[in-house]
């Protein structure tokens, strides 16, 4: 099976380097799937983050820019980077827990963002994902039996 963390992780770098640059994103994704060692990733998850990302962009700061603090612009381009893919995963990828997509947007910014960034990740995309996925958060968890 592809792995969708690494998927993720090179997101955040080609959308970084996207932010500031305006590079071309056909040119990134051509430069990232033949000079990285994608073999783990799952590519296409990979391209489908790259590809509606860069042409929603405006509509994915929408759903967040009532809970920043600061403008977008101003938000440091590795957390806006990891927004983005957040909110897209929230609103695109029914198929992914909301719980999921935030734990690896928080894991993303550990790696990648400011020390304390995973903080206001996490704070943001917990205020965006009862809008996104109202039913899934307000749904009760079921509690599975713990494995020994």
């Amino acid at each position: 099976m592809k792995d969708r963390s690494k998927s993720r992780q090179f997101a955040v770098q080609a959308l970084y380097s996207w932010l500031l640059t305006a590079q071309d994103i056909a040119d990134l994704e051509v430069h990232f799937l033949t000079d990285h060692d994608m073999e783990n990733a799952d590519i296409g998850y990979f391209q489908s983050i790259l590809h509606y990302v860069c042409a929603h962009k405006l509509a994915l700061i929408d759903h967040m820019s009532r809970h920043l603090s600061r403008p977008f612009a101003e938000v440091d381009p590795v957390e806006q980077a990891i927004l983005l893919i957040g909110v897209y995963e929230l609103e695109q990828r029914q198929d992914v827990p909301y719980r999921v997509i935030i734990n690896e947007a928080v894991e993303s910014a550990k790696v990648f963002g400011a020390e304390d960034g995973h903080k206001f990740i996490n704070g943001i995309l917990d205020k965006v994902a009862p809008t996104l996925r109202e039913a899934e958060v307000k749904a009760p968890r079921s509690k599975k039996p713990r494995q020994k």
